[in-house]
């Protein structure tokens, strides 16, 4: 067996969260009925291929919601891993037919269910269904790569994301528009801030400094509550010091990240309910 093939792809919904419709789309080539989905370009970011397909299929831009199960089936000779995410169309600029897709219909759960082609498919209906599909991303970002402490003669703080540290700011730029961020928050340090400086440019979007963030201020009680006093979607870029028992305050989960990558935490009610990691 060759290497991984890898691809990405969403389940969009819209209607009531009680019951939705899902878009599922036909295409001709294969005669196929299934869910907007693609292979990752060179050097693409898992998340942002899946907004980038669901767009070119669709005409839609969304916003992910909790992540599916993946799906693993045996294309040409090699194994192929599709990542799929619940999604919600925030924009829509109309679905255009062509030879890739040429049919486009918004289904209810069962309807579509009996149409789908594939067996996997119809999983991830399963997987949506017992899913909550309404909630509010909270994205936690440890900072990107900074050379070596030992290496930095200045103060700590000032020290700056290394080229391979620009490089993850960058792709986390094209993952961040998946959870549409309304709150940009950051430790202090530089290597911090200039994690979150790529995406907050695109959008003009301001970055608050907080101080319980850094590895020096942090506080077991403060920090949490902090970032819980958050109710909108947001990023919070901190360090490998600091993230892991912020997670667990908010979540219960142990997550360790390695630099540039970041864990999304989908929020109901006030209450996480879910939490994904996704290296740079």
């Amino acid at each position: 067996m060759t290497d991984l093939l890898r691809a990405a792809g969403a389940v969009v919904w819209r209607g009531a969260e009680s019951s939705p419709e899902v878009a599922v789309i036909h295409r001709p080539t294969y005669d196929d009925w299934t869910f907007p989905k693609g292979k990752l370009k060179t050097g693409e970011h898992v998340i942002a291929a899946a907004l980038r397909e669901v767009r070119e299929e669709t005409g839609m831009t969304v916003a992910l919601g909790r992540a599916l199960p993946p799906v693993h089936y045996i294309s040409r000779g090699r194994l192929k891993r599709v990542d799929y995410w619940t999604a919600r169309a925030v924009a829509d600029d109309g679905f255009t037919p062509g030879d890739e897709v040429d049919e486009l219909r918004w289904l209810p759960l069962e309807e579509a269910k009996a149409l789908l082609t594939y067996e996997w498919d119809a999983g991830l209906l399963r997987a949506l269904a017992v899913a909550p599909l309404e909630t509010v991303p909270l994205v936690l970002v440890r900072h990107g790569s900074a050379g070596s402490r030992n290496e930095w003669t200045g103060d700590d703080a000032l020290r700056p994301l290394d080229t391979d540290g620009r490089s993850q700011a960058a792709a986390l730029a094209t993952a961040l528009p998946a959870y549409r961020p309304e709150v940009l928050v950051s430790s202090p340090s530089a290597r911090c801030m200039q994690t979150l400086e790529p995406y907050g440019a695109a959008l003009d979007g301001e970055i608050r400094i907080e101080p319980l963030l850094s590895e020096e201020s942090q506080d077991p009680h403060k920090t949490p509550a902090l970032v819980r006093e958050i109710t909108v979607p947001a990023a919070v870029c901190s360090h490998g010091k600091v993230l892991p028992e912020l997670i667990h305050a908010l979540s219960g989960k142990d997550v360790h990240l390695r630099k540039g990558a970041f864990a999304v935490l989908h929020k109901t009610g006030g209450q996480v309910v879910s939490v994904e990691r996704y290296a740079a």
